[in-house]
Order: C-alpha cells, then sequence, then structure tokens
C-alpha cells in the first residue's frame, strides 16, 4: 500500500524510489507517453473545427467525428492511465501523488460524456453540443495542466536526485582521497 501523502510528501517526492522504478519499468508509462500527445493534437485539430463550424456553420460532421475521436481517445487513456496509476502507485485511481489530477479528469470525463449523450440522444441543438464540446475542452486544457506540471516535478525531482547522488559520490571520493 503507498504512504499516504497528497500531490508530494512531507520530503516533496512527488515518487519513492521504489514507485519511480516501477514508472520507469512498466510499458503502460510509454503508452500513456503516445497517448497524450496524440489526444493533443486531435483536440487542438477539433478545436479549430468546432469553432470553424460555430462561425460559419459550415464543417458540422468534421466537427462532430473530430470530437468523437477526442473523446475516444481521453476514455483509452484514461483506462490505460487507470492501469498504470496501479501499477506505479498500487490504486487504479485517486492515488495520492495524482489525487487532484485524478479528481478533475472525472469532471473532464463528465462534461466529454455529457456531450455523447447530447450527441446521440439529440437532447441539445447541434450548436449547443459545440458550446458543451467547448466546455469540456476548457476543462480537458486545465487537466492537460495539472499533469504536464506533474510531470516537471518529477522531472526536477530526477534532476534534483541524481545531482544529490553525484555530491555524494563526489564528496565520498574526495574524503577517500583526503585520507589518501
Amino acid at each position: 500500500m503507498p504512504e499516504p501523502r497528497q500531490g508530494m510528501g512531507a520530503s516533496g517526492q512527488l515518487y519513492t524510489a521504489e514507485e519511480r522504478a516501477r514508472r520507469d519499468a512498466t510499458r503502460w508509462t510509454l503508452v500513456q507517453g503516445v497517448l497524450a500527445p496524440l489526444q493533443f493534437f486531435v483536440f487542438l485539430a477539433s478545436v479549430v473545427l468546432v469553432l470553424r463550424f460555430l462561425q460559419t456553420g459550415q464543417g458540422e460532421v468534421a466537427a462532430t467525428w473530430s470530437i468523437v475521436i477526442k473523446t475516444l481517445l481521453l476514455y483509452t487513456i484514461m483506462v490505460t492511465g487507470c492501469i498504470w496509476e496501479k501499477v506505479v502507485f498500487g490504486r487504479y485511481l485517486f492515488a495520492p501523488a495524482f489525487f487532484w489530477e485524478d479528481v478533475f479528469s472525472m469532471l473532464v470525463l463528465a462534461l466529454h460524456t455529457a456531450y455523447l449523450v447530447a450527441l446521440f440522444t439529440g437532447s441539445l441543438p447541434v450548436r449547443d453540443q459545440m458550446l458543451l464540446a467547448l466546455a469540456a475542452y476548457a476543462a480537458y486544457a486545465i487537466n492537460a495542466t495539472q499533469f504536464l506540471l506533474k510531470l516537471r516535478a518529477a522531472r526536477l525531482q530526477a534532476a534534483a536526485q541524481a545531482e544529490a547522488e553525484a555530491a555524494a559520490q563526489s564528496g565520498g571520493q574526495d574524503a577517500a582521497s583526503a585520507v589518501a
């Protein structure tokens, strides 16, 4: 069971040494590393298509398909992300290190799912469906930013740890040289 911590532990560490080793060893890290930018590029293209439709009334089918594809990618990255979180942290969702990212991901999923419900039931006019998609995209952009900040924190942690290890080795070698 992972140690309880929110975001980062008292030591400022995002990952324990064991979690970092599991993160680096699992293929799910690569899967997430491929799916995240793919989803982002689909998101960018879809935003353009949706805005074009809202401005001109043209391209409804392309905009709709782009939202559906983006949503399917979101579902895929959410499932694979849950598997990644289980491998690294021992739980499928809401691991303390990614708690708030996972909480906000639930809002992102709810908004994207609401779009699909509106699309398939016709419960909203097309223009309102597109506006709902933009709301889902705004939530996604915030959530993606959360994950990018967490990735940056992990990289900074790794760099600081490598620097500390190098300093410790260098200090140990200097002490050995002074004794000789």
